[in-house]
């Protein structure tokens, strides 16, 4: 596909005056061609990026040359503090990704895996950055990524509850580049245009425990989300949906917050659960996440209560719950799936600058283990 035929007028006027300027001059800083043409760096550096992947010119440590210029030119004339990075070498098109996710440690090293894998698959490379849930803004790194990596997309799960949300979402909106969310929707601009995105139906993965529970016979089934996260109201909706649709009254059940399993309160937490378990009769538990269900198991082993005797769970996420003992049935987010997708949405914006805007939606799947079986008469 040739991908000039897609273009705006905009780009088309843009890239003639760079190619006009070049033409002149031989050789072009990119800070030169920001204001010349009043646009972005990162405007300018997609440009470059495209009429280099068409022959039309090289791209040079500071700038932009003709393809006949000298080979190793560098742009010197401006001091080397003022010098506009260059892009790292790449594959063929300088198809290069930035991905910026939360934690490196929990959930996302296999959405990242995902993620490397298809972009072997589609000759682009992934330029990896982790940041943090408690982080106030992702803009830095963000922009280190677009600035200084010069990559020609960006794959983000912003922290949507931080002050600067709003401002990351517009900033992203504007770089001029693919961008897609990670497990995270969100629109941009007066008319709330809509950023690409893939997500897991966290929804659909709660209604699934829910619908595995009743089968098994259970009728009071509560829920236990730990705070904070952003999946915590998706898997909420979808327990709540479940419950009502299957008949049961969530009302007169466990429905409870608790703080992170690494928090001191946590027990406490737990053990306050499992004291409204009792009081309400309720009988199995849907648990987000892994390590406060482990957890509430072993509060459970502590005041003798069995799993799945006295009580069954579901948890959610999947990450180690089948390496307990008893191995826990759980809800799994298709998190290599995430990352493939969201690498192939960002190949197929490349390709296609003006396709509609796509946002994935990927089931999760559950897990039948040991935690999980019908109650006691």
């Amino acid at each position: 596909m040739n991908t000039s035929d897609k273009r705006g007028p905009l780009q088309v006027a843009r890239r003639a005056q760079l190619l006009e300027a070049l033409q002149r001059d031989g050789v072009l800083r990119i800070s030169d061609l920001t204001d010349a043409l009043g646009a972005a760096a990162v405007t300018i550096r997609r440009d470059i990026a495209q009429l280099a992947a068409e022959g039309l010119v090289r791209r040079v440590h500071g700038g932009v040359a003709l393809p006949s210029a000298d080979a190793g030119v560098t742009v010197t004339d401006a001091p080397a503090a003022e010098e506009e990075p260059a892009a790292p070498a790449s594959v063929p098109g300088d198809r290069s990704l930035g991905m910026l996710v939360p934690s490196l440690d929990y959930y996302w090293p296999n959405v990242a895996q995902g993620a490397e894998e298809a972009a072997r698959e589609l000759d682009m490379r992934v330029i990896l950055r982790g940041s943090s849930y408690e982080t106030q803004d992702d803009r830095p790194q963000l922009s280190r990524l677009v600035e200084q990596q010069g990559v020609n997309a960006l794959i983000v799960a912003p922290r949507m509850d931080a002050p600067t949300a709003d401002s990351t979402i517009e900033w992203l909106a504007g770089t001029g580049i693919p961008v897609v969310l990670l497990e995270r929707t969100a629109t941009a601009g007066p008319h709330h245009a809509v950023l690409e995105s893939v997500v897991t139906d966290h929804a659909l993965g709660a209604a699934m425990a829910v619908r595995h529970l009743v089968s098994l016979g259970h009728r009071k089934i509560g829920v236990v989300l730990a705070e904070p996260s952003p999946t915590r109201p998706h898997v909420h909706r979808g327990w709540l949906e479940a419950a009502v649709e299957c008949g049961l009254d969530a009302g007169a059940t466990v429905d409870a917050l608790v703080p992170a399993a690494s928090s001191p309160e946590c027990d406490a937490a737990l053990d306050d659960v499992l004291d409204q378990c009792l009081r309400t009769g309720t009988t199995a538990l849907l648990v987000h996440a892994d390590a406060e269900a482990i957890k509430l198991v072993q509060r459970c082993e502590e005041r003798h209560l069995s799993v799945p005797g006295d009580l069954s769970l579901v948890a959610y996420d999947d990450e180690v719950a089948g390496l307990f003992s008893p191995a826990l049935t759980a809800v799994r987010p298709p998190r290599g799936s995430i990352g493939r997708a969201a690498v192939r949405l960002v190949a197929d914006r490349l390709a296609d600058p003006e396709r509609p805007t796509h946002r994935v939606v990927i089931s999760p799947s559950l897990r039948v283990r040991d935690s999980s079986a019908a109650p006691r008469r």
